[in-house]
């Protein structure tokens, strides 16, 4: 019914840039809100960043000041654009939303995850 697809990871060194991209598709009415989460090897999936449908954000401390999370205007898009990458950054970054289908169901929908491995 719906699916989320991440993509812009990668391998960048420790000081780059990237930006990551969650695309909704599907039955969607509205996304009322939306989250990154990584995991590191042998580590517990952790919430990096979230938006909510007002627009609010919140994000890790380990993350603030460098990571920001947005929506396009069309809001089947989230993005997380990270800046000053530390090599603590490297993970599987994964996409949730939360999905209103018009018909009364709001349902929780994972990405399959995206690989961002930063170097020092």
């Amino acid at each position: 019914q719906v699916q989320l697809v991440e993509s812009g990871g990668g391998l960048v060194q420790a000081g780059g840039s990237l930006r990551l991209a969650c695309a909704a598709s599907g039955s969607i009415f509205s996304i009322n809100g939306a989250g990154w989460y990584r995991q590191a090897p042998g580590k517990q999936r952790e919430l990096v960043a979230g938006i909510t449908s007002g627009g609010s954000t919140n994000y890790a401390d380990s993350v603030k000041g460098r990571f920001t999370i947005s929506r396009a205007n069309a809001k089947n898009t989230v993005y997380l654009q990270m800046n000053s990458l530390k090599p603590e950054d490297t993970a599987v970054y994964y996409c949730n939303a939360a999905v209103n289908n018009g018909l009364g169901i709001i349902s929780y929908y994972w990405g399959q995850g995206t690989q961002v491995t930063v170097s020092s």
